[in-house]
Parts: C-alpha cells; structure tokens; sequence
C-alpha cells in the first residue's frame, strides 16, 4: 500500500506539472500523456466555459500558463467538477503575485462571471409575488438576486475595453428573472443601498425603508420617496423584490 501511494503522488505531481515532475515510474509514456492531456483538457474546458470573456481578453500562451498555475499551485477544497469555475475564482483571490500578461480587473471580473454561473445554476426559484403595493406591502429580497460592488466597470469588460484604472463604486444587481434569464441592472449609491437595507432587515414596507433611507443619507423625505417608489415598482416588477 505504501508503494500505491506513492506511486498515486508521484502520477498526481506529474499531472498538475508535467513540464517539472519526474513521471512516475513503471507507466509507458503514451499512456501518461493519454492521462496529461484528458486531465488538462477537462480542467480547462470547464475554466473557459465558465469564464468567457476573461478567456477572450487573453492570448493562448497566456492562458494556458494562468491555467497551469492553477492547477500546479491551488489545493481545491472540492473534488467536484461542476465547482472548479469556483475554485478557480479562490484561486485568484488568493494569488500574491499576478503576472505581466493578468489585467489588474482579473479577479473582478472573474467573480462577476462565476455569479452570472451560478445564479443560471441555482435551485432556488424567484419568490411568487404577493400582488401588494410595494410602499405598502412587506418586501423581501429574491435569494437570486445579488447586490454587488466592485471597482472596475465589470460588465463593460471586453476585448475592446479594459480599463487600467479603478473608478468610482459600480453597482450592480445580477439576478435572474421569471424566465430563468440572468441579467444585471446598474445603481447608484442610493439605490444599492436601498436593496442592501431590504436584504438585511426584516420584512418591512418600502415606505418604512425609504423612511430610514432618507435619514440614513440625510435627505428630504419627499425626495427620496418620489424616486424610491418607482425604484422599487421596478424592482418588484424583474422579480429582484417581491411582496409579500
């Protein structure tokens, strides 16, 4: 059993470094790239399938050395194919030294992506709606709708734009609506706000959620409940809230 097993360490050194490793013994070189190739193919496919812009901003070279990084150098913490697109993201999180050829966007990005995954993924389906007037009825948050944060304009990213510079917050709500189709919706300052603050508090009205908005910003209350109600009928109507 100890020869086993170290034979097993020696063919998984040599999987996730081949150009390094010593092959282990005793295995004919035509099967051992058989074993190379089909490991690094499938790592890869799921990789780019998951993350396609990013693959698209990167040259084959380039890609393939990020990928091999991932691979040599991340210990997954799942054994799952289908949670490699999450494993890659921890991975670049966790990097301390990204390369000449990653965009300093790389993990934003990334996690961008992973969340358009897994909300197309998820189980868990958009709350029905109660009907009720939104300034009125309790609200709560669907569970596939997510406020998020970042840096740089993420779902802006392409080929043809990539920023080298943060700007200001972007907000933004990626959610998938009634017809399990993945979308986003930009905000500002306020109106994320007001989405964090339905999320992380009980089921209470929109007029009650404004209220403390206003004074939260420290602006007229007529103001904020004008543009509030029609934000949240909005909300409300993409499924992002839902009465109850």
């Amino acid at each position: 059993m100890a020869d086993l097993r170290t034979q097993q360490l020696a063919m998984a050194r040599y999987l996730r470094d081949p150009d390094t490793q010593p092959p282990p013994r005793g295995v004919e070189p035509r099967r051992l790239k058989i074993y190379e190739t089909l490991v690094y193919n499938n790592i890869e496919g799921f990789i780019s399938g998951g993350f396609p812009v990013l693959r698209r901003l990167y040259g084959d070279t380039a890609w393939h050395r990020l990928v091999r990084q991932f691979i040599d150098g991340h210990r997954c913490h799942t054994p799952y194919f289908l949670e490699i697109s999450q494993e890659f993201l921890r991975f670049l999180f966790e990097r301390h030294n990204p390369g000449p050829d990653d965009p300093p966007f790389l993990a934003e990005l990334a996690h961008y992506e992973w969340v358009e995954l897994a909300l197309s993924v998820a189980e868990e389906e958009v709350p029905a709606d109660a009907g009720g007037d939104p300034m009125m009825a309790p609200l709560v948050i669907s569970p596939l709708a997510w406020p998020l944060a970042y840096r740089y304009p993420v779902h802006r990213i392409g080929v043809d734009f990539r920023p080298t510079e943060p700007e200001a917050p972007v907000y933004l709500v990626v959610y998938r609506d009634r017809q399990d189709t993945v979308r986003f919706l930009s905000l500002n300052a306020a109106t994320a706000r007001l989405l964090e603050r339905v999320r992380d508090g009980a089921a209470v009205s929109g007029a009650e959620v404004l209220q403390d908005l206003a004074a939260e910003l420290s602006l007229p209350g007529d103001t904020v409940n004008t543009f509030g109600a029609a934000q949240l009928r909005e909300f409300v109507e993409r499924g992002i809230l839902v009465t109850c």
